[in-house]
């Protein structure tokens, strides 16, 4: 059996995902991130398509003659057109559950840097060590468990977010309109994000991007937030219209931000968010910090993640087992393509 492993520039050594499958099946990865750059007859010969970045479109999923199932490396998913592939009969599956403690260690540390005002004392004392020994520069600093934290989607890394918060006694408000009632969850629940938005200090995102959230934080919800809050977005750049971040920065609406995610990434150096975190003016200093998509990260759980996508479609392969299916909604009642047993 053939698996190819596209938009795989960053991790062409595929021992990892080789150690996996085993000697029966075939792996080929290719570093192309554009679909028009693989070759059809190629398309044509995959059991199995494992996708780090590279959009799989009703177009692509046309030409997958033999394709028995799409995983993709990491949790968002919107990389595939999810409902073509469940007309084609094609399963669709995420890694949701690899960087769980990742996201949330770098979504709590930025608030604590915020918080803290680590990126004031960190500029200060680099520039002048003696002019700039002052305690009290951080523009954000104040005591967390007076903060209440408002985590807008409560899967894995929502919770795991709000467990740590708990920690230092912050209080935690969630919303999150498709988690059904009954579980003894950590937190108040809020019937509206507006009304999330409207009390929360500190919001958090960890849901994942949907046509019902791409462009969620725009410049209308920002005035939602409650005066001086801070945002942090450790889930999908698309979530959050960064133009609007800028703007409510610097007129004072929004009191910090903290972006490991942006649209465009690697993003443009001369765009307004990203210009005013290299020129520090007055309204970002200690107020605003970017990290380069970075909160998944950990060596751990690299690995982790490239060990599940490669387990998922040999399971399925092999077994019939399917995890983490995406597009099960999409799926007719037969024809799927190959035996499935749902875990």
């Amino acid at each position: 059996m053939r698996i190819i492993i596209v938009g795989a520039a960053h991790a062409m050594d595929i021992a990892v995902e080789k150690a996996v499958l085993g000697p029966e099946f075939e792996v080929e990865a290719l570093a192309a991130e554009n679909p028009l750059d693989v070759p059809d007859s190629l398309w044509r010969s995959a059991d199995a398509v494992l996708s780090w970045l590279m959009p799989i479109r009703a177009e692509t999923i046309e030409k997958l003659e033999r394709c028995r199932i799409l995983v993709r490396f990491g949790v968002g998913y919107d990389v595939f057109d999810i409902a073509a592939a469940g007309r084609a009969g094609i399963p669709a599956c995420n890694v949701p559950d690899y960087g769980t403690g990742e996201v949330a260690d770098h979504a709590i540390a930025m608030m604590l840097a915020l918080r803290r005002g680590l990126p004031s004392f960190a500029e200060l004392l680099s520039t002048d060590p003696v002019a700039g020994w002052r305690w009290s520069a951080g523009p954000l600093m104040k005591r967390l468990a007076t903060d209440r934290l408002g985590i807008v989607g409560y899967g894995r890394i929502g919770r795991a977010v709000a467990t740590r918060a708990q920690g230092f006694g912050i209080d935690i408000g969630w919303f999150d309109p498709y988690l059904g009632d009954g579980a003894a969850l950590p937190g108040r629940r809020l019937a509206t994000l507006e009304a999330l938005l409207g009390e929360s200090d500190v919001v958090s995102l960890h849901c994942p991007l949907t046509e019902e959230t791409r462009g969620l934080i725009d410049a209308a919800r920002l005035q939602q937030f409650k005066p001086g809050a801070i945002l942090v977005n450790t889930a999908r750049g698309a979530i959050v219209d960064p133009r609007a971040v800028h703007d409510a920065l610097r007129a004072g609406q929004l009191g910090g931000a903290a972006i490991d995610v942006l649209p465009q990434e690697p993003p443009d150096p001369d765009s307004p968010l990203v210009a005013a975190y290299r020129m520090q003016p007055s309204w970002a200093a200690g107020r605003l910090i970017l990290s380069p998509h970075a909160a998944f990260y950990s060596p751990q759980s690299w690995r982790e993640m490239r060990e599940k996508a490669a387990a998922t479609a040999r399971d399925y392969l092999t077994k019939g087992w399917l995890r983490n299916c995406v597009n099960a909604d999409f799926l007719p009642e037969s024809g799927l393509r190959g035996r499935a047993k749902t875990d």
